[in-house]
């Protein structure tokens, strides 16, 4: 079994992810607090020629969204549709 630490996101991952919430590169990098190039890094996997890993807080993120978690206060997650 994997550990943790030998845990990824691929980038066929990645955009199923926001395609399966309906979510445009623009919308889905609003969400997450990133530009729409990340998105787009993330997607194909590489910048620049070099391989690119999507982040763990950008990972539990994707996750938190999937759940309807738009925002977090340290008490209470909030529903994405109070996210502002």
């Amino acid at each position: 079994m994997p550990s943790i630490a030998d845990t990824v996101m691929t980038p066929e991952q990645f955009r199923t992810w926001r395609k399966s919430l309906g979510l445009k590169q623009k919308d889905a990098a609003d969400l997450l607090g990133l530009k729409k190039r990340m998105i787009q890094y993330y997607e194909k996997g590489r910048r620049d020629g070099r391989p690119v890993e999507i982040p763990k807080p950008v990972r539990l993120a994707c996750f938190a969204l999937s759940e309807g978690i738009g925002d977090f206060d340290g008490k209470q997650p909030l529903p994405l549709n109070c996210s502002g």
